[in-house]
């Protein structure tokens, strides 16, 4: 891993998330907060694209107490809680009032495995530290009262060390979980880095 340079909002502010839902694979999710230093590889993502799109929270212009975050400028952390246990952690993209996000929802652990472990309870690493929203969220010290922080000024932020993911790495699906979605659910916008033991769900197209 190379030095990590912070993304800027001229990456996130941008009006394709399904791009910027690709071009995060192979980024660095870095959490500075309490503890240490914690950081992993995106392998997998989920783009949703605002009030177009039946699995957005954001679907028809929706706006709540929680959901008002997504129409925050590119940049912006959301996370939210689901099933009362697991903490998302998402990425608002595109301009202010415009409700793109983008789900990740796995890891390759970088750096603080230690304190990983400690976070998530386990004694030691194997590819359930980081797999899926709910635990990556977990051993990087994410939760609800994150949301709102910027992806470029604080102890929370996405990085690039140079890293890149070929195109034929990338796999794309439907997202998982959004049967309620009618047509939508069968959008391809969830991406995987191919053969990565990190990624949550199916493997395969």
């Amino acid at each position: 891993m190379g030095t990590i340079k912070k993304l800027d909002n001229s990456f996130y502010d941008r009006p394709d998330v399904v791009r910027i839902a690709r071009e995060l694979l192979g980024k660095v999710l870095v959490t500075e907060l309490e503890g240490g230093r914690t950081s992993g590889r995106i392998v997998e993502v989920e783009a949703y694209n605002g009030v177009v799109d039946r699995a957005s929270h954001a679907w028809s212009g929706r706006r709540t107490r929680r959901t008002e975050v997504m129409y925050r400028e590119g940049g912006t952390a959301y996370v939210y809680l689901i099933y009362g246990i697991h903490h998302l952690f998402n990425v608002v993209t595109n301009k202010k009032d415009i409700p793109h996000a983008v789900l990740v929802r796995a890891l390759e652990p970088l750096e603080g495995i230690p304190l990983m472990l400690k976070r998530t309870d386990k004694v030691k690493p194997d590819h359930s530290l980081t797999r899926g929203p709910g635990n990556l969220s977990k051993a990087m010290g994410l939760a609800t009262l994150h949301t709102g922080y910027s992806l470029y000024e604080g102890e929370i932020y996405i990085g690039d060390d140079g890293h890149r993911v070929r195109p034929a790495e990338i796999v794309a699906t439907p997202r998982i979980g959004v049967d309620y979605a009618g047509p939508d659910a069968a959008l391809p916008y969830r991406f995987f880095v191919k053969g990565n033991p990190y990624v949550s769900g199916k493997k395969t197209v």
